[in-house]
């Protein structure tokens, strides 16, 4: 199945914020679709959703329901791919799972087209599922593997800026309900919608160090996440690495603050090339002009944008640079539907 005329897909959790960008870019990029099925949750269930010129009633997940389709793009939280992810397989259908229920597991593949795409299967007539990266790890990776294949990699350090995208649109909504409570002079802890519900602290003008719950370690599992997957996609499994992630209250868009050291004694220009001719990458990188990448110019994009590249001061071999990317689409969505291109011979789409 190597044509761009008869794909039969699946969003499952068509209705969410992920779902509906796989939805978007399938059309963007003219992806060859025959059919497709959309399922979410009982509450949408019956919901039209519109793809090119036609309405699509969402499903209801059930036996069968998976056959005959070639692929199924999973976005719907840990339980819905674990309980129906195998299924999906069963009945004959690529998984890509955008959850992280199968992503350290050993025998699933975690995939960023650009870094590790060699693991992509090449027997399309045995379905399995592939794990779709963190957003943050995905970036993160498109960044780093350029580095590591040129230069090595000692060590790694990340403070994350992470956007409300990423918890959702549920996330999107409490930060602009706080937004007005605040510019309206109410309190953040109990505005008109009620104290905070979906994170820990009021995110609105503020900066929260914590996503997910914490560890006995006293880390975050969102921290553990990239930290875990960056080693297993890079196969750089004793790679010194540390993680902090912060919530900031930006609606779309994650950044990343990046320290690393090289194996080798090189130059800035060094750097900059490298990122410059790797797939996938835009480098933004004109201090003096104010011209770095940005959160807000990020958003809507496919590329994975990186500027600040300058010499640690104190060690000739440590480096930093500034990292972001559309954790929607590239972080999610968009690396999925790579996956799917690649898995199935689909050329790019080409704008």
């Amino acid at each position: 199945m190597t044509t761009r005329t008869h794909l039969n897909l699946a969003v499952v959790g068509a209705t969410g914020i992920v779902g509906q960008e796989f939805i978007k870019i399938l059309q963007e990029r003219k992806f060859p679709v025959a059919n497709l099925k959309l399922f979410a949750s009982s509450n949408s269930v019956g919901e039209d959703v519109q793809f090119e010129s036609n309405n699509i009633k969402v499903e209801e997940l059930k036996p069968g329901c998976f056959k005959g389709v070639h692929c199924a793009f999973f976005s719907a939280g840990n339980p819905i791919s674990k309980e129906w992810g195998p299924v999906a397989t069963q009945e004959g259908s690529f998984v890509i799972d955008n959850s992280s229920a199968f992503r350290m597991d050993k025998n699933t593949s975690l995939i960023v087209p650009e870094v590790n795409g060699q693991l992509i299967p090449k027997d399309l007539s045995k379905p399995e599922l592939i794990a779709n990266p963190n957003c943050s790890t995905i970036q993160l990776v498109v960044a780093l593997a350029p580095i590591q294949k040129f230069f090595g990699l000692k060590n790694v350090t990340v403070s994350t800026y992470q956007s409300v995208s990423g918890a959702g649109r549920e996330g999107i909504e409490e930060l602009r309900l706080q937004t007005k409570d605040f510019l309206a002079n109410a309190s953040l802890e109990s505005g008109h919608d009620g104290p905070p519900k979906i994170f820990s602290h009021p995110v609105a003008f503020n900066n929260i160090p914590q996503i997910d719950k914490f560890d006995e370690s006293g880390f975050t599992l969102e921290e553990l996440k990239v930290i875990n997957e960056t080693r297993k996609i890079m196969k750089l499994y004793e790679l010194d690495i540390s993680v902090t992630a912060v919530r900031t209250p930006t609606m779309n868009g994650h950044s990343e603050a990046v320290w690393f050291e090289v194996d080798k004694n090189i130059e800035r220009q060094d750097l900059v090339d490298c990122l410059s001719r790797a797939t996938g990458i835009v480098v933004e990188d004109e201090p003096n002009n104010q011209v770095y990448p940005l959160a807000r110019s990020a958003s809507g994009t496919d590329p994975v944008y990186v500027g600040r590249i300058r010499r640690d001061l104190n060690n000739p071999k440590r480096w930093l640079m500034w990292v972001v990317s559309d954790n929607v689409r590239k972080g999610a969505a968009l690396n999925g539907i790579q996956i799917a291109e690649k898995l199935f011979g689909i050329a790019p789409f080409s704008y």
